[in-house]
């Protein structure tokens, strides 16, 4: 169980919940296939896949948990191949022409009539509530799928008091600092080799660069042009490397052979062990990485949070 992405939430205010709560909650809203009408829904699963019904997994105090979302797909070429041919048939029969209104109404029809013999998409969104840390992660490549799971949750729960952090200073300032030598880079962390330089004028441009030494002469030419590093490949601490970006979205993570190697030392056959171990180290890797992440970038603003 190792999470590919981590989208932060911080709690506002204090909150707490056990794992037999948050059972209860979210077997209220547990998944449901889509019915012969529907598009898309969502529910949860269990975490452990077909080899679990339960639908929290805890272990440390981080509670695990999924997201199943199933999308019927209608391609749109056919659904207009049908529309319009039945619109044809209608024009020929009435000896005129159909107007949109009637077109889009037809539209529907035809995806109604096509709905039961759709075929299915499955996603599975994964995220840990760390009450202790304060924080929700969620595995999302993007901060949208991330906040359609923090939604759902907050609808299963009736509330769910979180926001992204808020950053006593813009993180691109930070890059770009580290990039030219303005700020020092933290002892902890060390740069890769890839990054995205945006010019922060209304049309200015986007440069990517990958598998090159970030401070070598072409990049900083184009710092020295004034624009502003939005992503950074980066190592924290010999162990974890990642991509972050200026929204704090951490990418493409990648956990170290240190980590790896305690994992093999879980000496067990038994699948569910292993996923807790694996679990269990990844919560308490990121619970390092999330808050000195934060620090390095220059703090974070806890001026609207509730404190205990």
């Amino acid at each position: 169980m190792w999470f590919r992405n981590a989208r932060v939430f911080r709690f506002t205010k204090p909150f707490d919940i056990t794992p037999e709560e948050l059972e209860e909650k979210l077997a209220a809203d547990a998944f449901k296939p889509c019915g012969p009408q529907e598009t898309t829904r969502h529910g949860w699963v269990s975490p452990l896949g077909m080899n679990s019904e339960m639908l929290v997994h805890s272990a440390g105090g981080y509670h695990l948990v999924a997201l199943r979302k199933e999308e019927k797909l209608l391609p749109g070429p056919v659904v207009k191949e049908l529309v319009d041919e039945k619109a044809e048939v209608i024009e020929q029969e009435q000896g005129r022409k159909l107007r949109k209104k009637e077109k889009d109404e037809l539209k529907e029809e035809v995806m109604l009539e096509m709905l039961p013999r759709a075929f299915s998409r499955n996603r599975r969104s994964y995220a840990y509530l760390a009450p202790a840390d304060g924080v929700l992660v969620v595995d999302a490549g993007s901060a949208k799928q991330a906040e359609d799971l923090a939604s759902a949750l907050r609808q299963s729960l009736g509330s769910l008091p979180v926001r992204p952090p808020a950053l006593e200073q813009a993180p691109a300032f930070t890059f770009t600092g580290w990039l030219n030598e303005s700020i020092d880079l933290p002892g902890a962390i060390e740069l890769g080799t890839e990054c995205e330089l945006k010019d922060p004028s209304e049309d200015g441009g986007v440069v990517r660069c990958k598998g090159l030494d970030l401070r070598a002469d072409e990049i900083q030419n184009h710092l020295e042009a004034g624009m502003q590093v939005t992503k950074l490949s980066l190592t924290w601490d010999e162990n974890v490397s990642f991509v972050l970006d200026e929204e704090f979205g951490i990418r493409r993570l990648k956990f170290g052979e240190t980590l790896q190697e305690k994992l093999d030392e879980v000496d067990s056959d038994d699948a569910a062990a292993k996923f807790d171990a694996a679990f269990s180290l990844m919560t308490l890797e990121l619970a390092r990485l999330i808050p000195g992440l934060l620090e390095a970038l220059g703090g974070e603003d806890r001026s609207a949070i509730v404190e205990d």
